[in-house]
């Protein structure tokens, strides 16, 4: 069907099960995050809370979309994914699984939560790292790179000081000091805190769901575009026939800008791309009615400028000096909406998968890691408001993000949740240290060492194969 060499189909194979084991190991080792607090204040048994969030997850994939996968699709430029030489792209596909798998499973055996996001951010980046000192070219693109690294940077962070600030809405307005107190071990809490636990249980893990399960999504893709990259580099269920007509209108409405205006500020050469770009796709597209009218060439051609188009345009219309009415950029962002369809995709087989994947994930595995976020962040056991802020804070943060199109941490995110409702409770002096240094430890040593392995790993299977 795709005409690819037994040892070919074979790789192919053995990729999609690496990424399926990936998804699994993100469920176990992330699942921590949304049942801790369920089971360490008595809320739920941990049998129960796993399943429940082994659900969540699953539904969270499903419904999650497909914006935070093409962020990690499009880390890589496609002409450096669809490479000429199979062997080098295979190679660098090996290279970012095993990298991802490794460092994943290693800070789980020794109970850490580590990010995910981080471990597959610092293996993509170090292909393009390796691929940068091996052909001079570049091959990330660090403006994605950029935007994904602030958002994780800065997302605990957030996280840590909305927990605090949540902490104290709840001293100022709720008064019931039972909720404030540290559970009794075997004694279920009171039913209305059980319910708003299990229900911010369930909110953290479909959040999870929607934002890490897209994650595996984006490295499924990767693997299908650099294995089969006719079928997978361009949708193909997508009608050229709109693709030509969503860039003509796009092109009307960009050449009415006043150029002039543009030209006293630095975003002219982003104009220039959006135009030029927006011509490529024309004539690549123009009477041709179904995606396999178009040659190999010309379907990579086609999604690098519809990439270039939309990230160049979106410049453009944050700086404000279109000279555009907002219902002109409106109409373009729609036309850029429609011929993205072509370039933002994934089949459903694959969402299903993944879904299963991070479902089951989540189910098995989960208590290295629920230990350290449970009892060993704050010196004391978490109460039952501390608990719930965690969860609000998690969920709403990771919901953003994902509306954001961005991948967050969501290790970090619940980590650092946790330890603003403990330093909120009785300052800094209640958290204990080691676990802090451990955690701010593995965070700190993620990128560098998933970097460094994964780089590393490339080239000396570039050189096998």
């Amino acid at each position: 069907m795709f005409d690819l060499s037994t040892g070919l189909t074979v790789l192919l194979i053995f990729c999609i099960l690496l990424t399926v084991v990936f998804e699994f190991i993100n469920g176990f080792h992330d699942t921590a995050n949304a049942v801790a607090t369920v089971i360490y204040t008595n809320s739920l048994k941990p049998t129960i809370a796993v399943v429940i969030s082994g659900i969540c997850n699953f539904t969270g994939v499903l419904v999650g979309g497909i914006g935070v996968a093409m962020g990690i699709v499009n880390l890589l430029p496609t002409e450096v994914l669809v490479d000429s030489n199979i062997s080098h792209s295979v190679s660098m596909i090996l290279a970012v699984l095993l990298t991802s798998i490794i460092w994943n499973f290693g800070t789980w055996f020794v109970g850490l939560p580590a990010s995910s996001s981080h471990t597959l951010i610092g293996a993509i980046l170090g292909i393009g790292i390796a691929l940068y000192i091996v052909t001079g070219k570049n091959s990330v693109n660090w403006g994605k790179a950029e935007e994904i690294g602030l958002a994780l940077l800065f997302s605990p962070i957030f996280g840590f000081a909305i927990a605090i600030f949540l902490m104290y809405v709840f001293k100022r307005f709720i008064k019931n000091e039972a909720i404030y107190k540290e559970p009794i071990p075997g004694k279920t809490p009171p039913t209305w805190i059980r319910v708003l636990l299990t229900f911010c249980c369930g909110l953290v893990s479909f959040a999870h769901g929607s934002n890490d399960g897209q994650k595996g999504i984006g490295l499924m893709m990767l693997v299908l575009i650099v294995f089969i990259p006719k079928s997978f580099v361009i949708n193909p269920d997508v009608k050229l026939s709109q693709v030509t007509a969503s860039v003509t209108a796009t092109k009307y409405f960009i050449n009415q800008a006043d150029t002039a205006r543009l030209a006293q500020k630095a975003d002219i050469e982003w104009y220039h791309k959006v135009q030029s770009s927006a011509s490529t796709i024309a004539i690549i597209t123009e009477g041709k009615k179904v995606v396999d009218d178009l040659s190999n060439t010309e379907k990579v051609e086609l999604r690098k400028n519809i990439i270039i188009l939309s990230k160049n345009f979106e410049k453009l219309s944050k700086e404000g000096n279109l000279s555009l009415s907002e219902k002109d950029v409106e109409i373009i962002n729609i036309n850029i909406t429609t011929f993205k369809s072509a370039t933002d995709f994934a089949p459903n087989w694959v969402k299903i998968v993944i879904s299963i994947a991070l479902g089951l994930g989540t189910m098995v595995g989960w208590k290295r890691i629920v230990e350290t976020v449970g009892s060993k962040i704050g010196k004391q056991s978490m109460s039952y408001a501390q608990g719930a802020a965690a969860q609000i804070v998690g969920s709403s943060t990771i919901a953003l993000s994902t509306g954001l199109h961005l991948p967050v941490s969501t290790t970090h995110v619940l980590s650092s949740a946790i330890a603003g409702t403990m330093v909120a409770k009785k300052g800094l002096k209640n958290l204990q240290k080691k676990t802090i240094q451990n955690i701010l430890l593995a965070w700190v040593l993620t990128l560098p060492v998933t970097v460094v392995l994964s780089g590393g790993l490339f080239l000396l299977f570039r050189a096998i194969f």
